[in-house]
C-alpha cells in the first residue's frame, strides 16, 4: 500500500522541481540559523574589550561564510586555492645576519607609504614565506592602509639558504626578538605592530609572553589568525582518520621539501634516514625538531610551544581570530576560559572559517575577505583612536 512506502521512495516520486525546492529550503534554513552567526568575543571586561567592541565592527556583526564552501576542510583548501591566483608581490629584500652565523630574509613592501609610517611585521605559518597566499592578502591589506610591511622569512625559507644546521620552531622566539629589535633600531620613530598566521601566530604570542618585564615594549599590539594554541591537541586532531590526516600529510610534505633543499646543511646528532621516513608532522618533529632543540621527545616540544595555558604572561594587546571548525585546532582546545580572565588577550571565535579560511559572500572572488576586514579594522583602530589607550595598557596593569 502507498502509505507503507519508505521516505526515500516517496522523495524519488516527487517532481524534480519540488524536490529541489525542499532540499534548497532545508539547506538555506541550516545556513541561516546554524552557519551565519556573530563571532563570540572572549576577553576580561576592561579597556581592551571595550575598545574592540567599539572600534572593530566586523566582530559585532554576523559572519556570512561563503555559501557553497563553508565545510571546514573544503573552506580551508578553497581559500588557499583562490588566494594563490594573486600575483606575487615585489618586495625589497633585506638579508639579516644572525649572531650565530645564520641569516633570515626580511621582505619589505613600502609602495606608496610615507617616510616614518607605522610598520606591520607579518609572521607566516609553518612552512610559509612572503609569497604564501594568506601572507599576500594581509600584506596587500596593510599596504592599502599605508603601512610599511615587513615579512619575516624563517631560516631556510623564502628562497634563503641555510647557513647553519639551526632551523626554527614554534617555541623559540629568539630569532623573532632579534628581528624586532633590528627593525626598531633602524626605524626608531616608527610604531611597530605585528600579525602572525597559524604557527606564526603561536610564535608571536610566545614572543609577547617574554616581554612582561620590558618597560618600553617594542611592539605596540598584535593580531594572530588560526593559531594552534594547544599544539598537543592540534597534533591529535591532525592524526584523526580522514581528511584531517591528509592535511597532516600535506604539512609533513612541506617539511620534507625543506629538508631536501637544505640536506647538506642539516648535519647533526640525528638520523637522516629516520627523518626521511616521516609521514606526519609528529614523525618529523620526533626525528628532527625535538632532537635539534634539546627536547626529550615531540610531546615535550609541543608542550613547551603551546600557549593555551600561558596567556596570563601576555601584557601586550593581542587579538586572535579563530574558527570553531578549524581542522587544525579543535574548538575545545581554544583557551576560552583563560582568555576570559585576560585584559590583554581577546579571542574572537567564528562558527565557521576553517584554518586560515574566513572567506565570505556568495562569490568570494576577491581578496577582501572576513580575515582581512577584521585585520584592517583592528589595526586602523589601534593606530588611530586606540593608540594612546593601548600604549598606556602596555605600561601599566589595568
Amino acid at each position: 500500500m502507498d502509505w507503507l512506502m519508505s521516505p526515500a521512495s516517496v522523495l524519488l516520486d516527487l517532481p524534480g522541481w519540488y524536490l529541489a525546492a525542499v532540499l534548497g529550503t532545508g539547506f538555506f534554513t541550516y545556513y541561516l540559523f546554524e552557519v551565519v552567526k556573530q563571532p563570540v568575543l572572549v576577553c576580561a571586561d576592561g579597556k581592551f574589550k571595550d575598545f574592540l567592541s567599539k572600534h572593530v565592527p566586523a566582530l559585532q556583526e554576523k559572519y556570512w561564510p561563503s555559501l557553497w564552501c563553508f565545510e571546514a576542510r573544503f573552506h580551508t583548501a578553497f581559500a588557499s586555492l583562490l588566494r594563490s591566483i594573486q600575483r606575487d608581490i615585489k618586495y625589497k629584500r633585506e638579508i639579516l645576519n644572525m649572531s650565530d652565523g645564520g641569516h633570515v630574509g626580511l621582505d619589505w613592501l613600502e609602495t606608496g607609504c610615507p617616510d616614518g609610517a607605522p610598520i606591520m611585521l607579518i609572521l607566516p605559518g609553518l612552512t610559509g614565506d612572503s609569497q604564501s597566499s594568506y601572507v599576500k592578502v594581509l600584506a596587500t591589506a596593510a599596504n592599502r592602509m599605508k603601512l610599511r610591511v615587513v615579512v619575516f622569512n624563517y631560516r631556510g625559507l623564502g628562497g634563503m639558504s641555510l647557513k647553519t644546521p639551526r632551523t626554527y620552531n614554534a617555541s623559540n622566539p629568539e630569532d623573532l626578538s632579534y628581528v624586532v629589535n633590528h627593525v626598531k633600531s633602524q626605524n626608531p620613530g616608527s610604531v611597530l605592530v605585528a600579525s602572525g598566521i597559524s604557527m606564526g601566530g603561536l610564535l608571536l604570542s610566545k614572543y609577547f609572553s617574554t616581554q612582561q618585564s620590558v618597560p618600553e615594549k617594542p611592539v605596540l599590539a598584535g593580531m594572530v589568525i588560526s593559531p594552534p594554541w594547544n599544539v598537543l591537541k592540534a597534533m591529535d586532531n591532525l592524526e584523526k582518520p580522514g581528511l584531517n590526516f591528509f592535511l597532516n600529510r600535506y604539512l609533513a610534505s612541506g617539511f620534507m621539501d625543506y629538508r631536501s633543499r637544505h640536506e647538506n646543511s642539516l648535519e647533526g646528532p640525528w638520523d637522516m634516514q629516520e627523518i626521511l621516513k616521516s609521514k606526519t608532522v609528529r614523525d618529523f618533529d620526533s626525528s628532527y625538531t625535538a632532537k635539534q632543540f634539546g627536547y626529550r621527545d615531540a610531546n615535550h616540544y609541543y608542550s613547551d610551544a603551546s600557549m593555551h595555558d600561558k596567556l596570563h604572561k601576555i601584557e601586550i594587546p593581542l587579538l586572535s581570530l579563530s574558527a570553531g571548525d578549524d581542522p587544525v585546532q579543535p574548538l575545545a582546545a581554544i583557551p576560552i576560559e583563560e582568555a576570559s580572565k585576560s585584559k590583554y588577550v581577546a579571542i574572537a571565535v567564528t562558527t565557521r572559517g576553517g584554518h586560515i579560511g574566513f572567506l565570505e559572500g556568495i562569490l568570494p572572488f576577491t581578496y577582501e575577505d572576513y580575515m582581512s576586514r577584521v585585520f584592517t579594522q583592528y589595526f586602523t583602530a589601534i593606530l588611530t583612536s586606540g593608540k594612546d589607550l593601548l600604549a598606556s595598557m602596555n605600561k601599566h596593569a589595568d
